[in-house]
């Protein structure tokens, strides 16, 4: 891996807490709209494995079986690249009645990684590993996830990772070699990967700030456009919900500096709840938490945990797992939840 540290949104969003559609078509299938088949997404808890080839994303659902065998259908194409794994908001320290052990939903989300048929190159984690900043969680939180079977672990912070110290102990575990307050990019078989925090401000919504915002324009720029490009941080970088601090204030700005590029996937965490856009080249993705769930944007009257029937907690947290295939035109993502087989 070469690491390179030193160095207007409503076409389509869909937000699946709580709904239920129709099973889409396989998300192998070459041909597939990628618009059409986002709008048939609408489940809770969701993650997917994606693989990156070719400069496209694409995705194959955790829980899909070979129909013959019964076996997990996670086979590779030929040519393709690589895949990653996303994890977000462990919120390790958490105790209410939401999750009473989130420890064990973080190793139930890193077992289900451990046990694809093929170890992914990279998981992202994309904020909010600890929920007070202690080191105790911490700790907790690094001992497990140094467990999961991937190539090398990333980390970018959520608000929670550093309120209490300004992400002092935050980068003393998780950031060392970024820059500013915890912004890097990294290049990994052709695909450029920028982790960003945008956690800077936590009393109204995200924040990049002017330093990190002219570093992300300077390190795009060096790029060819073909270059495939994957954005992670915590806060959505689009305006998802601002009533409830859910966007990033000067996010237009950086997506802004991503429209020349073919390929742009962007990751992000903190509302606990897959919602999903595409707007142009650029294909947005929030994942769920694998601590607890929040209520869908304005569906009460404050943001927070979320308590669901015990039976049902495992179906609202979830994995998000990514697959660059090469020689693919189409985007399809699909997700699975912790509940489900892999």
């Amino acid at each position: 891996m070469k690491d390179t540290r030193n160095g207007a949104h409503t076409q389509q969003q869909l937000n699946s807490t709580g709904g239920e559609a129709s099973p889409p078509a396989p998300a192998g299938s070459d041909g597939i709209d990628r618009r059409n088949f986002l709008s048939c997404m609408a489940w809770a808890g969701t993650g997917l494995l994606w693989t990156m080839a070719g400069g496209v994303p694409s995705s194959r659902l955790f829980a899909a079986t070979d129909g013959a065998s019964g076996t997990a259908a996670n086979h590779t194409p030929a040519g393709a690249g690589f895949s990653f794994v996303q994890i977000s908001d462990s919120h390790i320290g958490f105790n209410k009645a939401a999750n009473q052990d989130v420890t064990g939903t973080l190793k139930l989300a890193l077992d289900k990684i451990n046990r694809l048929p093929v170890a992914p190159d990279l998981l992202l984690h994309t904020g909010d590993i600890s929920h007070s900043s202690k080191p105790a969680e911490f700790d907790t939180a690094q001992q497990l996830i140094q467990g999961a079977r991937v190539g090398q672990t990333f980390y970018v912070p959520g608000e929670h990772d550093t309120a209490s110290d300004d992400g002092v102990l935050y980068h003393e575990r998780f950031g060392k070699g970024t820059l500013g307050s915890g912004w890097y990019s990294f290049t990994h078989k052709d695909v450029h990967f920028v982790g960003l925090n945008n956690s800077l401000q936590i009393d109204a919504m995200g924040k990049l700030g002017g330093e990190q915002l002219a570093w992300l324009k300077a390190d795009l720029a060096s790029l060819p456009v073909s270059t495939p490009i994957v954005i992670f941080a915590h806060i959505p970088l689009w305006m998802v919900y601002p009533n409830w601090g859910w966007g990033t204030q000067d996010g237009a700005e950086a997506l802004s500096y991503l429209k020349p590029f073919g390929s742009v996937t962007v990751l992000n965490g903190h509302i606990h709840q897959v919602v999903q856009k595409v707007e142009g080249n650029v294909v947005f993705h929030t994942a769920t938490s694998t601590a607890f769930p929040q209520p869908a944007p304005g569906e009460a009257p404050n943001p927070g945990p979320m308590v669901v029937p015990a039976g049902k907690l495992q179906s609202v947290l979830g994995v998000t797992e990514v697959k660059y295939v090469s020689r693919r035109s189409h985007l399809a993502i699909v997700d699975a939840s912790l509940g489900g087989e892999v």
